[in-house]
């Protein structure tokens, strides 16, 4: 699974994706996770199968919606897991919107 987060800058979801893919890691999954500006969002589509948004971008997330349409699911991470780097949660939302289809 390809796992894109976006956020202002692309650098303060850094942390989020080391203990995402730590996490993944730990449970032996071989996920591609990365971040970037939310201006990139655009020349991504195609290489991600879900784009979680930082919270403090979340205003942004019907535009980047539409801007994504039905390639992959686009939601916001869960606030709180954000600010604990909470790389498992965060995955697994990841990945419950994936199997949802959302």
């Amino acid at each position: 699974m390809n796992i894109m987060l976006a956020c202002a800058a692309g650098m303060s979801t850094s942390l989020v994706v080391s203990k995402m893919r730590e996490a993944a890691e730990s449970q032996g999954k071989d996920y591609k996770i990365w971040a970037v500006e939310q201006g990139q969002v655009e020349s991504e589509l195609g290489n991600f199968d879900v784009l979680l948004l930082g919270p403090q971008i979340r205003h942004m997330e019907r535009r980047l919606a539409k801007v994504v349409g039905d390639a992959a699911p686009v939601a916001v991470i869960n606030p709180m897991a954000y600010g604990r780097c909470d790389g498992a949660t965060v995955l697994k939302q990841a990945e419950e919107l994936v199997a949802a289809g959302r």
